[in-house]
């Protein structure tokens, strides 16, 4: 008998011990599965805990604060079921009610399976420490400000299937594909979005400006995309920043590759490149197409007569030193002759580079010129790099890395919204008031 019970005892720890391992191992795979999703880059701000929210997020419409995802009973996510836990995830609405807005890309987290939730639920409850500090709310200007104007905008545009994958591609294929279309969230960025901000859908990964920073096109277009890429320089890219083609990672894209992709696992970094690679071709907003010519052989010459234009002279001050007088690059330094940056349809990524330098986690930095270099300036040095060194048909003005400095342009959605409620109350204001004649008519 004694034996019995200690054989039931013995099966009975045995059991919870395997349960608590199964539960720490799914903790764990919610862990990686948050880091694929980039959560952290808008959940935690600069300096602040982990996922305790706070960051503004800057959209056409305003600034759009991060909620602290932290399981605090008081202030984050604590005591959420998983299933509310999931409607906010896939389907963009909070456990009150409230509709969140897509900066929180649900629309790609539609896709999730279930296994996947279920995870994230499991980390985010138990594997993340709790912080009672909200965030602060989001003041988005009227008509933006009533969220439940989102629900409209979900019944036009949110697609709630999960992900299906494909039996005639490989394993390695649908890998991909899962993950740059739902944790990766790719098209959030590189997909260009129509009037009403949502992503155009049959100009998926076709490059879009973020209001400052410009995701280019990553479809398999040879001339404007990433058509001729291998995959070894695209699993570089995505690891590293940096890649054999003349590209290196800036702006949102560097902090994407700082604090997830670098972290994965080189079997999903070989995977979401088999699958990006093979995205349709798009053109895009096509560059124009104007290579410009290596300006800087005679600089030594041009400086010493004064016959330098300012940009080159800027040129030789603030950069020479590190990517060569004729832009050869050296040392571990990129580059600028043949360089990705300066062959998109806009030199805005060029601009941002200027004014907020590249500072990746780790290797070499490329520090910020904004308090260094006023709007002419970075101008005149730009309009210099893209003459000199990429595409000569495209333009940079004074105006706009004034915009580019403060944020990027407004958006022309507010002016719309605002405009057309007017219209809206002014037909209402008219249909009272031909009511009213009406009835004092048969009175």
């Amino acid at each position: 008998m004694t034996r019995s019970l200690s054989l039931l005892a013995l099966g009975l720890l045995g059991g919870l011990s395997a349960g608590a391992a199964q539960a720490d191992d799914l903790v764990a795979r919610g862990a990686y599965l948050a880091t694929a999703g980039d959560c952290a880059a808008c959940h935690t701000a600069d300096g602040g805990p982990a996922f305790a929210g706070g960051k503004a997020i800057a959209t056409p419409i305003g600034a759009i604060i991060a909620s602290n995802i932290t399981p605090s009973t008081s202030a984050g996510i604590g005591g959420w079921s998983e299933a509310e836990f999931a409607r906010a995830l896939r389907r963009g609405v909070s456990r009150d009610g409230h509709n969140l807005y897509p900066a929180m890309p649900y629309t790609a987290y539609a896709g999730l399976t279930d296994a996947d939730v279920k995870a994230l639920y499991a980390y985010f409850e138990k594997g993340v420490q709790p912080v009672d500090d909200p965030a602060p709310a989001t003041h988005l200007p009227f008509p933006f400000s009533v969220r439940a104007s989102m629900k409209i905008w979900n019944l036009l545009f949110l697609k709630t299937a999960t992900f299906a994958p494909d039996p005639a591609q490989s394993e390695a294929w649908n890998r991909g594909a899962y993950l740059a279309q739902t944790l990766a969230h790719c098209a959030t960025c590189h997909t260009p979005r129509n009037a009403l901000m949502a992503e155009k859908g049959g100009e998926a990964l076709a490059g879009a400006s973020l209001g400052t920073w410009y995701a280019p096109n990553i479809t398999s277009d040879s001339t404007h995309g990433i058509g001729g890429w291998s995959q070894e320089a695209l699993e570089a890219y995505l690891s590293t920043g940096r890649s054999g083609t003349g590209s290196q990672a800036g702006g949102p894209m560097l902090e994407a590759i700082d604090k997830s992709l670098s972290k994965l696992d080189p079997k999903d970094i070989a995977a979401l490149a088999t699958y990006i690679r093979d995205v349709p071709a798009r053109s895009g907003d096509a560059a124009p197409g104007q290579t410009g010519k290596v300006a800087a052989k005679d600089m030594d010459v041009a400086l010493r007569t004064g016959a330098a234009p300012a940009g080159a002279v800027l040129y030789d001050q603030h950069c020479a030193t590190c990517h060569g007088a004729s832009g050869t690059g050296g040392h571990g330094l990129p580059a600028l002759v043949g360089n990705r940056a300066l062959q998109r349809p806009t030199a805005d990524n060029a601009v941002m580079t200027v004014l907020e330098g590249v500072l990746p986690e780790s290797g070499q930095a490329m520090p910020a010129f904004a308090s260094k270099l006023d709007d002419g300036q970075v101008a005149q040095l730009v309009t210099y790099l893209q003459e000199g060194f990429g595409d000569a048909g495209v333009k940079v003005t004074p105006e706009r890395v004034a915009q580019l400095r403060a944020g990027g342009a407004p958006s022309g959605l507010l002016k719309l919204a605002q405009v057309g409620l007017i219209a809206a109350a002014v037909v209402l204001v008219l249909l009272i008031l031909a009511a009213l004649l009406l009835w004092r008519r048969r009175a």
